[in-house]
């Protein structure tokens, strides 16, 4: 069966229970929890023959002996029994609940759908994409908050390919979501290394993945998602919950890739090596950090900062205050561009997160060892976004607009580039800037743009009226979150919690 046809017949399943007051999230929820018994009994069978990490009084078999209100009992039971469980399966059912309020269409879903397939015995690019396809329906249902953790599959595989992950190096996300970065970097992997030894293989399942995810329901996705992927085992699960930001693991990778979560403040300030503040009741101590914030991003750029091992490579999305801000942000991008090679930046277009009104970037450098000198020596930039219009719906971003900025990005030697902008070709979109012209500019601005935006000079080339009016509502929004802060802040001085 392909991919689209699992989807489609799940997910039709779904308008059945919405009618029972069932949202998507909950109705991709309890689909996790009965593939995750469904499959466990499976590789009890031949030719698998494994021990079940599930009790033999929860087995899958149990909920097809059962019908009615018997079934609808020990459903409940059993997501509470296996939720007080250790390794994988406590963390898939960790405060589960069912959200069922007919058993017969419990009993359904568990006949008539999960049990006719064969899951195990699926490839893991047919299970795993059918999953994924689950996760960004739900993603589109915008009322349920869950695109926040969705971030672009198109976007994830263009910096996946610029970034080369081989076998042996290990990767982090140390704000996973539902493992998007995580799994396109397994899939590049076993793409491009078709003869890896079984000790590799062994090692990119269980040794080579490492995700943090703050909110228990999106860690239960992911650990799903890696798990149907061929990620990860009930002895090793590559999935955290907790926050990443309140302490230094210890662990250090080759790769980081991550999209931190939207949104300015958190509720914690990290104080950096330079001391302390008064600003926030909640404080964490960070020696590893540069400077004191609770700036999320920028929390979030130091943190990858000390999770890369010497040499180490990160991709991150910031959104574009990360690039100019005062105070901090500029103490970080002095310290970044001045202890890490910050070499290529990806200014991304509007209208490709489900969270409105964000501008974001992808910023890409690599950790070095201590020096005298900087060891950015030019930051490399292409403009994605001056005259260029995506939304969601009627012109979503495809892997095919990024093909221009992998070329140029050049992952093959990078430090054999070529720029595409020259004065005698002003609209070309890729160009570098050298470390000292980045820090002569105020506040060492990384907000650089050169594009002349066609739309303030020629009525004609103005975008669609839909596209206008998005790019209105996400201006307006991203205005609205500023001037909330700005609120926040005087409200904080004015009960005397000083600035």
């Amino acid at each position: 069966m392909s991919t689209s046809t699992i989807v489609q017949k799940l997910w039709n399943y779904c308008n059945v229970l919405l009618d029972d007051g069932m949202s998507y999230g909950d109705y991709v929820e309890q689909l996790t929890y009965l593939l995750f018994l469904k499959m466990a009994d499976e590789r009890t069978r031949a030719p698998y023959q494994q021990p079940s990490p599930v009790p033999m009084e929860y087995s899958w078999t149990t909920l097809l002996d059962k019908d009615g209100d018997e079934l609808f009992d020990h459903y409940r039971h059993m997501l509470e029994a296996l939720g007080k469980e250790k390794g994988l399966l406590g963390l898939i059912f960790t405060k589960s609940q069912s959200k069922f309020q007919n058993p017969a269409k419990l009993r359904r879903l568990i006949v008539d759908l999960i049990d006719k397939e064969t899951w195990v015995s699926m490839s893991a690019d047919v299970k795993g994409d059918a999953y994924e396809g689950l996760l960004e329906k739900n993603a589109q249902d915008t009322k349920s908050g869950a695109g926040q953790y969705f971030t672009p599959r198109p976007l994830i595989q263009a910096i996946v390919d610029v970034m080369t992950p081989k076998p042996g190096e290990t990767v982090s996300d140390p704000a996973c979501g539902t493992g998007g970065f995580l799994l396109a970097a397994h899939d590049y992997v076993v793409k491009h290394n078709s003869h890896m030894t079984k000790d590799q293989r062994k090692q990119l399942k269980e040794e080579t993945f490492k995700g943090w995810e703050l909110v228990q329901a999106t860690a239960r996705l992911c650990a799903m998602n890696m798990l149907l992927h061929g990620i990860g085992s009930q002895e090793f699960e590559p999935i955290v919950v907790s926050d990443s930001l309140a302490a230094d693991p210890g662990d250090r990778f080759d790769l980081v890739l991550t999209n931190p979560p939207f949104g300015k403040k958190s509720s914690t300030t990290i104080v950096g090596e330079e001391g302390k503040a008064s600003r926030e009741r909640d404080i964490v101590e960070r020696g590893d950090f540069w400077t004191t914030t609770s700036n999320k991003q920028l929390n979030f750029i130091q943190h990858v900062k000390t999770l890369l091992k010497q040499n180490g490579r990160a991709a991150v999305v910031v959104p574009d205050n990360v690039l100019f801000e005062g105070g901090a942000g500029e103490t970080i991008r002095r310290k970044l561009l001045h202890e890490c090679d910050v070499h290529t930046l990806l200014r991304l277009p509007t209208g490709l997160f489900y969270a409105q009104g964000v501008k974001a970037n992808v910023l890409f450098f690599d950790k070095k060892p201590a020096s005298e000198t900087p060891w950015t020596k030019q930051l490399w930039i292409y403009d994605l976004r001056t005259n260029m219009h995506f939304t969601l719906k009627t012109n979503p971003l495809k892997r095919a607009d990024l093909d221009e900025f992998a070329k140029c990005y050049h992952p093959e030697n990078r430090h054999d580039r070529k720029p595409t902008w020259s004065a005698d070709n002003p609209d070309h979109r890729w160009r570098a800037f050298d470390y000292a012209e980045l820090i002569k500019r105020d506040k060492v601005s990384l907000d650089i743009f050169w594009l002349k935006d066609e739309s303030l000079s020629d009525s004609d080339n103005l975008p669609a009226p839909d596209v206008i009016a998005q790019e209105i509502v996400d201006d307006l929004e991203a205005a609205l979150a500023q001037f909330r802060e700005i609120l926040n802040d005087v409200d904080a001085f004015s009960k005397g919690e000083g600035l």
